[in-house]
């Protein structure tokens, strides 16, 4: 099984291919819709992002409060479909890879073959498991989102499948 850590090259992307398996190592940032939309608007000002995307992964989650003795509650992933409206300008910025579930706009597609990127699905439905595999938890920016605050995470053995590659061959679409 493959495994990839950020920062991920171009290298790196072109020997993924849809349907394969990889595990997910090292720091994962992590997003939703509403940090999602504060990027944008940041980056529509001429601003700089509160982290630099260049080569880097997102994972499109919202985690569930910490129980005790826990760094995060269920972590699994929400639809990416709800970021893609956002996705282009950050693939433009150097974003290499995006974690989530379902099916991508054909708009994200064309820029992932455009800028070099893969789209990762993690299995929805297992959060609590997920949520194992993230050693480590920091909040970055938008802390007053609440969950859907920009984090970072340190993952290990963080399983996941190419759903689309950077040449946008696609396992939602398969035959």
């Amino acid at each position: 099984m493959k495994v990839l850590r950020a920062p991920v090259t171009d290298e790196d992307i072109k020997n993924l291919k849809a349907g394969e398996e990889v595990l997910v190592e090292g720091t994962v940032y992590a997003a939703r819709d509403a940090a999602h939309k504060r990027m944008k608007e940041t980056l529509e000002k001429g601003e700089k992002l509160p982290f630099d995307p260049e080569g880097q992964i997102i994972y499109y989650v919202g985690p569930c409060p910490a129980p005790p003795g826990k760094i995060i509650g269920s972590a699994g992933p929400t639809t990416s479909g709800r970021m893609d409206s956002y996705t282009p300008l950050l693939l433009s910025k150097g974003l290499k890879v995006m974690i989530g579930k379902g099916k991508r706009s054909l708009e994200v597609v064309e820029a992932m073959k455009k800028y070099g990127a893969v789209y990762l699905a993690a299995v929805g439905g297992a959060g609590v498991y997920l949520a194992h595999k993230i050693k480590g938890v920091e909040t970055v920016a938008y802390d007053d989102l609440g969950p859907e605050a920009l984090r970072k995470f340190e993952v290990e053995h963080f399983p996941c499948i190419v759903a689309i590659d950077a040449e946008g061959n696609n396992i939602y679409e398969r035959k």
